[in-house]
């Protein structure tokens, strides 16, 4: 028996036919990118504009020069690059921590079955419905407290920061975890447990690396979000120049000042950002399958 093959030709789209159907994504994809571009770009361009007048500024400046960035790093008054180390270093181990203790604490709710289980997710799930703003002055009087005999817990010490910082996004890590951890098999689970694997080796052996995507979406949320936060950060380490991070030192640096401060004051936005984009582009093959994970199960 001959089977017949019949080939069908795609017929060319025509510029008529493609500016009706197409010609509008690609403006719309257009007007997108540019309007999310937009303020980097005009940032960019105001930290290397030595003039730094908020009111004449241009996109593109009529004499660049490094002006601003100089007048940034030689500010006395004013420790940029200790800032800057503080933001790395405490974003960095916020996020470490906030991924392990989230994973951990996933793992024992999409695995374990014990007795108030349901309970533990519906209470992590409606206490993270208030904002952190409400919490402020609670951990304030909390860590003023602590500080009289834990010194390392005192106001104005970044470990405090960093352990407030850790437990705050428990409730939203554990529940992106468990949806992902609830995706993975119970059988492979089942299977090491036969060869003699322990609890602890088939979490950090099989769990985690399967976890990978959503760990590092996790990684990335909470670097981001650290770097960005103020309120908190500002009510923990106080006014402090050598403690504080970027968000905090940057504010009190520009100080409604624009007149004077703006073009330093871009210029140290835009090195803020650099770390944000090398983790991104670090990260970034994880991150779109990671951000989908746990939304179906099966």
């Amino acid at each position: 028996m001959t089977r017949k093959v019949v080939l069908v030709q795609q017929k060319k789209m025509t510029f008529g036919k493609w500016l009706k159907t197409m010609s509008w994504r690609h403006l719309v994809a257009f007007i997108t990118i540019a309007f999310a571009l937009f303020p980097l770009f005009w940032m960019a361009s105001a930290s290397f504009d030595p003039l730094g007048i908020v009111s004449s500024q241009k996109l593109i400046p009529d004499h660049p020069g490094l002006d601003n960035f100089r007048t940034l790093f030689n500010d006395p008054d004013h420790p940029y690059l200790i800032w800057f180390r503080n933001s790395i270093v405490i974003s960095g181990v916020n996020a470490i921590l906030q991924m392990f203790i989230g994973a951990t604490a996933a793992y024992a709710l999409s695995r374990f079955r014990f007795k108030g289980r349901k309970t533990t997710l519906m209470t992590i799930l409606i206490i993270q419905m208030f904002p952190q703003l409400l919490a402020a002055t609670s951990i304030f009087l909390m860590l003023a407290e602590l500080g009289k005999s834990i010194p390392f817990l005192a106001l104005g010490n970044s470990i405090a920061l960093i352990i407030v910082f850790a437990g705050g996004a428990l409730g939203i890590n554990a529940w992106m975890l468990k949806g992902f951890y609830d995706t993975i098999p119970s059988e492979i689970d089942e299977s090491a447990k036969i060869d003699g694997a322990s609890h602890s080796q088939i979490y950090f052996r099989i769990i985690l690396p399967l976890a990978r995507p959503v760990l590092a979406v996790i990684v990335l949320l909470s670097f981001i979000g650290t770097m960005n936060e103020f309120l908190l950060t500002s009510v923990i380490l106080g006014g402090k120049q050598n403690s504080l991070t970027l968000a905090v030192g940057m504010q009190q640096y520009i100080d409604g000042q624009y007149k004077q401060h703006w073009g330093p004051f871009t210029a140290g936005a835009l090195i803020a950002s650099v770390p944000v984009v090398i983790l991104f582009m670090f990260l970034q093959k994880y991150v779109v399958s990671g951000l989908t994970a746990g939304s179906t199960k099966g």
